[in-house]
């Protein structure tokens, strides 16, 4: 048996087991106060993570270009109005249709895109999700068939044939413009790829979803009006502008992967002067086009609305550094806002 003494150092047994006890007394304290912290933590750890997918999400979707789809729905929809007696919930629904539906599609559209281009956007846009690692491939391809599965949903359900046959067109030129599959992939050649974006900004959102909106709105004729047919003259120039700018950046990249866009064949300079003298050329035709209009406020606005745009554009324009790529991605995304800015003024175009 062993005994233990106070003088020779030695602790008593007794007085041993009673600090193993103090001992595991505090560390069972210690790790409840920790689980008890964590548990707290947890519920804001799980927003923490939401929310950074939520935004990893968001950076996916390219958001100003549905700003550009939304703002372009609602101006051609006004454009319908007549009178404010036009403006009746049934007129809200059909714009609502139009909104969601075009949503989907551009959400589709720029997925499709971003999943069939992950090679040469690490070259160009290495900041992208997919790109860069941030949202996983198999998560992009779900987002993307979700996005589809809706939007062939919703169109089944609308009886409305021009809202039909947009949401189909606007699907199938998506597909054509990026998907690596035969006959396709038309991205690659300037005249196609130029073809499938003008069909969204120079056909389908100004005349098809504008006599979409016209089904919705009570005793009136669906037919295409000269001013819509004049919106979509001037949107199918911003259309080839955008077909042809969005290249000028990615020149290095495309080359690599063999895509021939007229910016890698003719030079970025040249690219970039051509899309300037097409937008310059638009607002000389709007400011004519606004003179004469027999309504004094709308000559008014269409002139002055319209020369500013023009000013703006050059001067910016001679600014840029089309050696660097963030300068001209930069000015890529100023031509979005001039066409949201052309998308404000639709609304009030009556000649």
């Amino acid at each position: 048996m062993e005994h233990y003494d106070v003088k020779f150092g030695r602790l008593n047994p007794l007085k041993r087991h009673t600090r193993r006890a103090d001992f595991s007394a505090s560390a069972n304290s210690e790790f409840s106060d920790r689980a008890h912290d964590y548990g707290a933590f947890r519920p804001q750890l799980h927003g923490e993570l939401l929310r950074a997918m939520l935004n990893i999400i968001y950076k996916y979707s390219r958001v100003y270009t549905i700003k550009g789809t939304a703002l372009s729905i609602i101006s051609v929809s006004l454009l319908a109005v007549r009178s404010l007696s036009d403006i009746t919930p049934s007129f809200f629904v059909g714009v609502l249709q139009a909104l969601v539906g075009g949503v989907l599609a551009n959400l589709y559209v720029v997925g499709i895109n971003q999943l069939s281009d992950i090679e040469i956007d690490k070259v160009n846009k290495p900041y992208l999700v997919l790109a860069s690692g941030e949202l996983p491939v198999k998560v992009a391809v779900l987002l993307t068939s979700l996005y589809a599965f809706l939007g062939f949903c919703l169109g089944w359900s609308v009886k409305s044939w021009p809202f039909r046959l947009g949401l189909f067109l606007w699907y199938a030129f998506g597909t054509a413009y990026s998907v690596h599959l035969p006959l396709l992939r038309w991205k690659r050649i300037p005249v196609l790829a130029a073809m499938c974006i003008w069909s969204v900004q120079g056909a389908i959102v100004p005349i098809l979803l504008h006599l979409h909106v016209q089904t919705y709105i009570t005793g009136q004729t669906v037919f295409l009006s000269k001013h819509a047919i004049f919106v979509s003259g001037i949107m199918s120039i911003y259309a080839i502008v955008i077909a042809l700018f969005k290249d000028v950046p990615d020149v290095e990249g495309d080359k690599i992967n063999g895509i021939n866009s007229l910016a890698s064949q003719v030079g970025q300079k040249r690219v970039f002067w051509i899309c300037i003298w097409l937008l310059e050329m638009v607002y000389g035709v709007a400011i004519l086009t606004g003179l004469l209009s027999a309504r004094f406020w709308i000559r008014l606005i269409m002139v002055i609305g319209h020369s500013i745009l023009g000013f703006v554009l050059w001067r910016n324009a001679n600014l840029v550094n089309l050696v660097n790529n963030e300068a001209t991605e930069s000015f890529y995304l100023f031509i979005w806002k001039l066409y949201y800015a052309e998308y404000l003024l639709v609304p009030i175009l009556r000649f």
